[in-house]
This record gives structure tokens, C-alpha cells and sequence, in this order.
């Protein structure tokens, strides 16, 4: 699972075009989201869309690179996180989904 910020307007694009490329199954776009944060030396905050990416951890290092090559920020949040345990069936959809295959059938 991979999280990261957006600007609002953006959000969706960024999620389409990863979509598309399947470098990801499923992203949920959280709106409404306040960052504050240190910038250059001020403290700013800005109105954001939290994205909430599905992937498998060998598409991993292409969603990094396409997510920061898409993204309008200098330097945009990819933050990467294992998922240990999940719902079987579930965790068979990402995988295939990212490969652009349906699942096997239970």
C-alpha cells in the first residue's frame, strides 16, 4: 500500500494515469484533507487529496518513479508500506489487477 498527497485537482489525473498503466488496482482519494508542513523554511499548509494506492511490491519501484515523474509538487509523498495480512481473494485481485489479468477462480 502506497500513500500520498495531492492537490485536489490533480488527484484524480494522478489516479487514472496509474491506473491505466497498471501500476496499481485500486486507489481511494480521500478529499478534504489540511497539511501543515515545513516548506523552505516556513511553516504552510495547503488543501489536499490523500491518495491511497493498491499494489503489489513488484510494481513498487514503477509506481515510485511514475508517481514523482506525474506529480506537480517538487517533491511529492510516496510513502510505502507492507501489507502483512489481508483478505486472500482480495490480495489475488490487486496482484492480477496490476498485471492486467483477471484472477484465477476460487
Amino acid at each position: 500500500m502506497v500513500l500520498s498527497t495531492a492537490p485536489d485537482a490533480e488527484a484524480r489525473a494522478l489516479a487514472d494515469a496509474l491506473l491505466e498503466e497498471r501500476l496499481v488496482a485500486c486507489v481511494n482519494i480521500v478529499g478534504g484533507v489540511r497539511s501543515r508542513y515545513v516548506w523552505k523554511g516556513s511553516i504552510e499548509e495547503a488543501s489536499e487529496a490523500l491518495l491511497v494506492m493498491k499494489t503489489s511490491a513488484d510494481r513498487l519501484p514503477a509506481l515510485r518513479a511514475r508517481l514523482v515523474a506525474l506529480h506537480s509538487y517538487e517533491v511529492p509523498e510516496c510513502l510505502a508500506f507492507e501489507v502483512g495480512d489481508g483478505h486472500a481473494p482480495y490480495l489475488a485481485w490487486v496482484l492480477h489487477s496490476c498485471r492486467g489479468s483477471p484472477p484465477p477462480s476460487p
